[in-house]
């Protein structure tokens, strides 16, 4: 069975591992969009391995007007033709840049999360899942690990759909519901 995927008002979550076709999905997505489409790269060329990564990114995507913004927040969000489907290329190095610049990561995406959702346009946010590997060795390692899982948390409550990608396909997630008291 395909499942057709249509991006309505609101927000989009695609969760995964590295490599699951997250960034190929959104960019079928983008292209399959009826109206203007905005990439925000959250990426940073700090050294050769990132910068050739950064560069098949842009290679395997259309000529979208491109926002380079490491550190994407709710303000920034006000910027984005209101139109356009925003897709936000990831999460998974937002939060890392945050950590790193010691920011608040709950304030700063519990403010983006409303922001993307609250647009007229549709948003696409595309983050790792990074809790399901070994314990990380190190403080900083499990600092991130821990600040990610929220921030991903926090995105598929905001979003009107969430996605698990593996494979190349696609796993709708579910809302969590709590029990029914007495059972």
């Amino acid at each position: 069975m395909t499942t057709v995927m249509r991006l309505g008002p609101g927000l989009t979550f695609l969760l995964g591992g590295a490599r699951s076709g997250k960034s190929d999905l959104a960019v079928r997505l983008g292209a399959a969009f009826d109206g203007p489409v905005t990439f925000v790269a959250t990426a940073e060329a700090l050294d050769d391995d990132m910068t050739r990564r950064i560069e098949r990114h842009r290679a395997d995507r259309p000529a979208w007007p491109t926002v380079e913004a490491p550190s994407f927040g709710a303000a920034d969000v006000g910027d984005v033709d209101p139109s356009s489907l925003l897709i936000l290329d990831c999460v998974t190095l937002l939060v890392s840049n945050l950590v790193l610049a010691e920011r608040s990561v709950p304030d700063h995406i519990d403010a983006l999360a409303e922001a993307l959702a609250a647009r007229p346009g549709p948003s696409l946010a595309i983050s790792n899942e990074v809790g399901m590997g070994v314990h990380p060795e190190t403080e900083l390692g499990r600092i991130y690990r821990d600040e990610l899982g929220w921030a991903n948390r926090r995105l598929a409550d905001a979003a009107t759909d969430a996605f698990l990608v593996v494979a190349g396909r696609l796993l709708a997630l579910d809302r969590a519901v709590p029990p029914v008291p007495g059972r």
